[in-house]
C-alpha cells in the first residue's frame, strides 16, 4: 500500500525502518536549519513557518516551541530578554479563509508574507510532496524578495527541493513517516538554538561549567 508503511509492517519492522530513514538524514542539513534560525535571532529577523495538513500543524508546533522554548522558563517573565521573532502562517484562520475565498487557496501564505516578510527574514516551508501550490508560491515570492528559504520535504522533494535555497530532505514515500522525521529532526534544532542563545551545554563558555 503506497504511502502507508504501517499497513504492511508490524511494530518492530516499522520502528526499524524509521531508524533506517533517520540514519539517512543529511546531518549538515539539520545544522543549517539551526544556523539559520539562530542567525535570525541574532539579527532580530523573523522566522516564518508554514505547510498544509499535518505539515501545517507541524508548523504550528515548531513556531510555539521556538517562541517559548528558546528561553529558560524562569526567563519568560524577563522583558529584557531578546526573543526569537517567529510566526506560523497556518494559524491566522480569518486571513486564510478570506484569501482562500477572495483570491485562491494557493495564495494563503504568499499574501501573509507580502504583509509581514522582509529581506533577511527566514522562511521554513514544509511540504511532504514538495509540490503544494500555496507553499511553492510563497517560496517563490520569498526568493525574489531577499528572504532566506529552507524547505522540509519527503518523497522526491518536488519543486520545493529545487526552489528552496536550503533544505532537509527525507527521500521516503510515506507521508506519515516523513512528517514524523521532520518533527523529530526539528526538536534537535530547537535544542541547539536554545543552547546557543543561553550558552549552555556544548556552547557553554570554557571555564564556566560545573
Amino acid at each position: 500500500m503506497l504511502g502507508m508503511l504501517g499497513a504492511e509492517l508490524g511494530t518492530s519492522d516499522y520502528l526499524t525502518r524509521l531508524h533506517e530513514e533517520l540514519d539517512r538524514i543529511d546531518q549538515s542539513e539539520m545544522q543549517k536549519m539551526a544556523d539559520l534560525i539562530y542567525e535570525a535571532w541574532q539579527n532580530e529577523r523573523f522566522v516564518f513557518i508554514f505547510g498544509n495538513g499535518g505539515s501545517g500543524t507541524t508548523a504550528s508546533h515548531m513556531a510555539e516551541d521556538l517562541g517559548k522554548s528558546t528561553l529558560f522558563e524562569k526567563d519568560l517573565g524577563d522583558e529584557s530578554k531578546k526573543r526569537l521573532k517567529v510566526l506560523s502562517l497556518t494559524d491566522n484562520q480569518g486571513w486564510i479563509m478570506a484569501v482562500g475565498n477572495d483570491i485562491g487557496y494557493d495564495q494563503i501564505f504568499q499574501q501573509q508574507l507580502m504583509n509581514y516578510g522582509g529581506a533577511g527574514d527566514v522562511v521554513v516551508a514544509i511540504s511532504g510532496s514538495g509540490n503544494s501550490p500555496n507553499v511553492i508560491n510563497a517560496v517563490d515570492w520569498a526568493n525574489r524578495h531577499g528572504l532566506v528559504t529552507f524547505g522540509l520535504t519527503g518523497f522526491s522533494g518536488g519543486k520545493l527541493k529545487q526552489m528552496a535555497q536550503f533544505g532537509l530532505h527525507s527521500p521516503l514515500d510515506d507521508m506519515g513517516m516523513v512528517e514524523s522525521i521532520h518533527l523529530c529532526v526539528f526538536h534537535w534544532v530547537l535544542n541547539d538554538v536554545f543552547a546557543r542563545i543561553n550558552q549552555v551545554g556544548r556552547y557553554e563558555p570554557a571555564g564556566q561549567g560545573a
